[in-house]
């Protein structure tokens, strides 16, 4: 049976044709040759399948709740909104930090999944409230009125699930890029453009990459909260509980699987490309990815969170900062009238040096 071979160029991407003379693949737009083993080898190496790790099977680190702990520790659900929240016992009722609502701690923590990590808090209620106060600065089109009226009806510092996911990745990545440069003599310009092929490979290893493991706080309001420093992270004990709630958490890992490997290829990516952009090329295009995750572990961690629920007019606002770091994130009202302001304003201030500019250029002529 004759056997086919179709194949591209490495070098330019254009297709290739078997030179009976040579018994190599020839390429008529850039002139490079190739072994027929040669590109069989580098067509398997940079198969574009990727495989994700299998969760499923992998180590986790999570225990089971001590009989003193069940003791001192309750579980309360909140009627409003389903969140479940971890208290210490002598702690009645409480308002739930989501949704204002009063929950009593009366359930028993009995269970798996005791968490296997906690950041602690390393700022207080006090900074929470004057980092709202210092967002507020600056900004240009907040209502006046919302500085003013705006009432702070929570400040709440919580402990919120994170699923952390450890693994290793190994990467091949192939690259088209292209250098292009210039010179001029005295009759003529000259653009010459040099084609690469780049090929990338290589192992990144991901430790404690964080899943948000609640529902209801929005994932994009927790992933802009970090980084936490991992540095400073501790085995759990309730004594980290003291003074604060622990949300528990209502996302199950499984369900965290698709959002961290769509973070740890993409980190992957990431570092990958930057290889490639370091080196000054005028332009460059992945013509194939190779992405494996494997050797897997999960944990389970409470990392500190300060909840801020604002209300202004009918609306309800919630805010929230980082309670290791300080970093502070949270979405603001704007005003209308300050924005159509503003808009028509640069717009007129625009439109006047378009004017000035012609009349100047008028006198010219």
């Amino acid at each position: 049976m004759t056997e086919v071979l179709e194949y591209k160029c490495p070098a330019c991407g254009a297709p290739l044709v078997f030179d009976g003379g040579s018994q190599n693949m020839d390429c008529a737009h850039c002139g490079n040759n190739f072994a027929v083993s040669d590109l069989r080898e580098y067509a398997a190496a940079y198969d574009t399948g990727d495989a994700v790790c299998d969760w499923g099977d992998c180590p986790r680190e999570s225990g089971v709740w001590a009989e003193a702990e069940q003791e001192n520790l309750h579980l309360a659900t909140c009627p409003s909104c389903g969140g479940e929240l971890i208290g210490e016992a002598q702690t009645i009722a409480a308002e739930c930090p989501y949704c204002n609502n009063m929950m009593i701690l009366s359930g028993s923590v009995a269970g798996r999944l005791r968490p296997d990590f906690v950041i602690p808090f390393r700022l207080d209620k006090a900074a929470a409230i004057a980092a709202l106060r210092a967002f507020y600065r600056g900004k240009l089109l907040l209502p006046r009125l919302f500085r003013e009226q705006n009432q702070l009806e929570r400040v709440s510092g919580v402990y919120v699930p994170f699923w952390l996911f450890d693994c290793d990745t190994g990467a091949r990545i192939s690259y088209k890029a292209t250098r292009v440069s210039s010179r001029s003599d005295a009759n003529w310009n000259y653009l010459t453009t040099k084609h690469y092929h780049l090929l990338r490979a290589g192992e990144v290893s991901f430790a404690r990459v964080p899943v948000d493991g609640s529902r209801k706080i929005d994932d994009t309001l927790m992933e802009a909260l970090e980084p936490f420093d991992y540095g400073q992270i501790r085995p759990f004990a309730p004594s980290y509980l003291s003074g604060f709630r622990a949300d528990r958490f209502d996302v199950e890992a499984a369900e965290s699987e698709k959002r961290v490997n769509e973070r740890i290829r993409n980190s992957t990516r990431a570092l990958f490309d930057e290889t490639v952009r370091d080196r000054s090329y005028s332009a460059y295009q992945a013509e194939s990815v190779n992405i494996r995750l494997n050797r897997g572990r999960i944990s389970y961690a409470l990392l500190p969170v300060w909840l801020l629920n604002t209300r202004y007019g009918d609306k309800a606002y919630l805010f929230a900062m980082n309670g290791q770091t300080g970093k502070f994130v949270g979405r603001l009202p704007v005003s209308r009238g300050k924005f159509w302001a503003w808009f028509f304003g640069l717009f007129l201030g625009l439109s006047g040096v378009g004017a000035l500019a012609l009349s100047l250029a008028a006198g010219f002529i």
